[in-house]
Formats: structure tokens, sequence, C-alpha cells
């Protein structure tokens, strides 16, 4: 028998909400973590890990890559590696679960506990509709496929797909969508725990904030748990009851979350703070000399004008930030610019020529850039010293290119020594490093940074972004900065555009302080924010 009493054999019905408000008011919890250690060959991953969540709540855990965060999940899952070993206490409603045989394990997960990726893409599978994959858990349970059917189409409802038919496939659908998807998926069976891991990372700031609204209310009015996991704590600072910190495999600090906020007695969680509130870019005067025009461009698809008439400047040793919802014409644009999709009218001029399509090898020596994701935009068969001299294609590989590829690197704060290993052998801030030196090696005048640090850890993505600002002042670079994320467009950038619906509909420096379209106005409001009166004071003295 399951643990609500509704049976455990084949075929039972989809479960209605359960009353846990007695539980709450005891005090109960509905997730019990004590004392929790995990190790891998010998190299302790988890130590004396404990947690505690009550129904009705969510449990912020906050930490860098490698902290422990996605580990303790799996823990929770029973989706720790074979050579795992594992030790404490995991509890649901007062259950144990470490010790559940696999077997068992098939009645927890997605009967009990839910759980939603990172990236909806690679959890969705891309030849089954939506409707049948949501519908899948309950099928795989005995449910009939018209009662299934139903259920999914009550899911997508319930997370705001109303409109949406169940034989659409995950491409139709945008990146929002699809983790509402997930999110239907997850609680397909209502279970009594959520966990939600990194669920928004990819996501521009307003579909952000609409997911974690959403997942909010579904814990509030289904009356369930959920483990928020996130390195960024703005993210849970207006939706998590309660938070954990992790760092190196335990947990340094925790407690309710605006007490949590306002003393911060660790060192590791006043950096992380720090982190998430880069500080804006000092103004300066850039002077009036272009090195990347668009007048009037147009790029359609179909009916669908993706880019409509925009006409931008990028001047010498400027950092120009580009900024708007998914679908509003930014990535277009950007290979528009790059030459890389033809417009069907204006044009582009690179340093006063041609550009676009129609730039040469040389040209297009002048103009690299850096993508989100350094990993999946790298051989993994290639040394680092194949990586970053792959851009001499363009130009001719120099005799000295091995010596100018040990420069680059160590401009990026890397060293020589690193030329012979391979992507996999570094973290991830710092093969964002490798993709920069790789984006230097032809000595551009203009680098166009995608999303380049939308995928980084908060103190990572600080130190890139340093990085950033220093090359720029160091070798006078020109940055086009696309981001989803205000707060790093305000700390790198001098001046900002904003795109909605293939138009630039503003554009200067006082965007931030002064928006003047509604739209960017919702863009801001829509960003995640920690309360200033929320910030421990400076000088308080904080716990070694």
């Amino acid at each position: 028998m399951s643990a609500d009493g509704t049976g455990g054999g084949e075929g039972p019905a989809p479960r209605a909400p359960r009353d846990i408000s007695e539980a709450k008011k005891t005090g109960a919890a509905l997730l019990e973590v004590e004392g929790l250690s995990v190790s891998i060959g010998g190299a302790p991953i988890l130590r004396d890990v404990s947690l505690s969540l009550p129904p009705g709540e969510v449990l912020g855990l906050v930490g860098e890559s490698g902290s422990g965060k996605s580990m303790t999940a799996l823990a929770c899952m029973g989706l720790l590696p074979r050579a795992a070993r594992a030790s404490g206490r995991v509890a649901l409603a007062g259950r144990d679960l470490l010790d559940l045989r696999e077997r068992d394990w098939l009645g927890v997960r997605g009967e009990e506990i839910g759980m939603i990726f990172q990236e909806p893409m690679t959890a969705l599978n891309p030849v089954h509709t939506i409707g049948r994959q949501v519908a899948e858990t309950l099928r795989l349970r005995g449910t009939g496929r018209a009662e299934a059917e139903a259920v999914a189409r009550d899911r997508l409802d319930r997370v705001g797909l109303g409109s949406i038919p169940l034989d659409r496939y995950p491409h139709e659908l945008s990146g929002g969508q699809r983790q509402r998807v997930c999110i239907a998926m997850a609680i397909a069976r209502h279970p009594r725990l959520l966990i939600a891991d990194e669920p928004t990372t990819a996501l521009d700031v307003t579909t952000q904030a609409q997911v974690l609204d959403l997942l909010r209310g579904l814990v509030e009015e289904e009356r369930i748990g959920m483990v928020l996991i996130t390195h960024d704590l703005g993210v849970v600072a207006g939706r998590a009851d309660r938070v954990a910190v992790m760092k190196d495999g335990a947990v340094v600090e925790a407690g309710a979350t605006e007490p949590l906020f306002r003393e911060m007695r660790h060192p590791y969680t006043r950096d992380l703070l720090a982190a998430s509130s880069p500080a804006p870019r000092v103004r300066r005067e850039v002077p009036a000399r272009p090195v990347l025009e668009a007048e009037d461009l147009v790029r359609r698809y179909g009916d669908l004008a993706a880019v409509d008439g925009v006409s931008l400047v990028l001047n010498h040793g400027e950092a120009l930030g580009l900024v708007g919802e998914s679908g509003c014409g930014k990535s277009t644009l950007t290979r528009a610019l790059l030459g890389l999709e033809p417009v069907q009218g204006g044009a582009i001029r690179l340093l006063g020529r041609p550009g676009g399509t129609a730039m040469t090898f040389a040209d297009r020596a002048r103009i690299s850039v850096v993508f989100q994701d350094p990993y999946g935009s790298f051989d993994p068969r290639w040394s680092v010293a194949k990586l970053v001299a792959e851009p001499f294609h363009l130009t001719g590989r120099p005799r000295d290119w091995r010596d100018r590829v040990g420069a680059a690197l160590e401009a990026v704060g890397l060293s020589t020594g690193d030329m012979a290993k391979y992507p996999h052998e570094f973290s991830g801030g710092q093969r964002q490093r490798i993709a920069i030196a790789r984006a230097l090696i032809t000595e551009p005048e203009i680098v166009v940074l995608d999303e380049a640090v939308s995928a980084l850890d908060v103190r990572v993505r600080a130190q890139v972004l340093a990085l950033l600002r220093d090359l720029q002042e160091r070798m006078g670079l020109s940055y086009l900065f696309i981001s989803h994320d205000l707060t790093v467009v305000r700390a790198v950038c001098d001046r900002v555009l904003v795109m909605r619906a293939g138009r630039i509909v503003e554009e200067g420096v006082e965007v931030f302080d002064a928006p003047a379209h509604p739209y960017t106005r919702d863009l801001l409001a829509a960003a995640p924010v920690i309360p200033p009166d929320w910030r421990p004071a400076p000088t308080e003295a904080a716990a070694p």
C-alpha cells in the first residue's frame, strides 16, 4: 500500500489532492533528511546533510555547481550512482526512503515525488506529443487511455496551457511552454513532493517569473512541498519559505528566508549574495566611432517578420546590450549581423564595409562570437589547443600559432599547460574562458556574447563578467551583449537596446533608471530582486 493509503497495485485511479492541513498544523515534516552522507569511491560527496520541509512550503536549496544540491536531490529520488554509498536518513511523510529496493521506488517516483529538470528540451521526448508524455506516468500505472488523456488535459490546463492541443510536439512550443509541460508531467499523479532542479535558468525574466509564480501557486493550492534548487539567491528570495545554503557537500547555513537574508552569518552566503547582484557599470563616454551598423534590417519567415526594420550602431570600445524575451528576434538579428542569415531588407556595415552575408573571410575574422553553452560548441575530441586555434581557418594558421594560443589562454586567466587538455577536464567557468580565448585568437574588433554567462553559477558569472570588462579595457574591444538577465546587462553594458516582436522599442543609457516603454518596465519588474532592507549590514561580523 502506498503512503497515502490508495494502494500500490496496478491501475490505481489518479490521486486526488490530499488534506495534509493537520500535519501542517502540528509541524510534522513532509521531507526529513537527517545526517545524510554520500561517498563515491571513498571520496565524500555529501557530508552530514540535514534538511526539513513541512507540507505546503518551499525549501530553497542554494549553492554553486559541485556544492551537493543535485546529489541531495538524487538521494531523495533514489537515483544515486551505483557506486555511491549513503548513510543517514531520508524520509517522506515518515517513510524511510534510503534503503528502498528499486522495485519499491517505482511506487514513489512520480507517485509520491515529482521531478522538474533544468532543460525541458532534454527532459521531453521530441518524437512524442506533449499529451502522450504527460499521460505516460498514468499509463505506466495502468490507467486507461481515455482517462489518462483527460488527466493530461487537466494538468496542462492547470499550468496555463489550456489553448495548446495535446497533439503538439515539444519543438512547436516556446521554452517557457516546454517547461510548463514538464511541470504538468511532474504533477500528473498529485505527488506529495516536487523537486525542481534549476527550473528557470534558461528562461527569460518574464517567463521565469511566470514559472516561479506557477510553482509557488501549486505548492499553496495543492498543499504539497517543493525543493527549489538554484544557484541564485534572488530566485529564492520571494518564493521560498526557508533556505538551505550548501558548499562542498555540506549545509553551511539554513533558516527561514527573511531572517537568513537579514543575518547571513556565513561568509559563503554573503559571497553568493554579492555575486547575485553585480554592481552597475560606471558610466563612460564612448566616442561615436561606428564599427558595426545596421539600417532598417528586415528578416522574414513567410508572413512573420522576426526582424522588422531594426537599426543599431555599435561604437569602438562600447558594450551594447540587447535584451528581450524569447521570440523577440534577438537571435535572428544576431545571426543576420554575423552573416549567418540573409536579410530581405536593409543594410549591414562592418568597419565601414558591407557586412552580413557579403563579408569576406578577413571580415569574419574581425567579428567573433561566444555562445551560451561552451561544452555544446566544442568538439569533445579536440584538445584545447586545437579548439582555440580553430578560427585561424579564416586567416590562415600562422607559424607561431601555438604561442598565440598560449597567450590567448593566459589573457583569460588560464595557462599554456592547459593546451593539451580536453573540454571535459574543465569546470563550466573554465570552459567559458576557453570559449572567450577562442573568440580573441584572431584579434577581432567585435565580440558578440550570446547569453554567454546565463548558464554559470553566480560567483563564476561574476568572475567572467570582471574578465570581460578587463579584456575590453586592455584590448579596446566592442561588445554586442545579448542576454535575458537584466542585472548582467547593467553590469557590463554602456548602452542598452530593448527588443520586442522584432523591433527596438527603447534604447539608451537611462533604460534601467528611467524606463520609458511599458515593455521595458515589465522586464524590470519581472527580474528577481532581493529586497534592499533584507541585506545584512556590512558591519555585522560573519562567522568563520
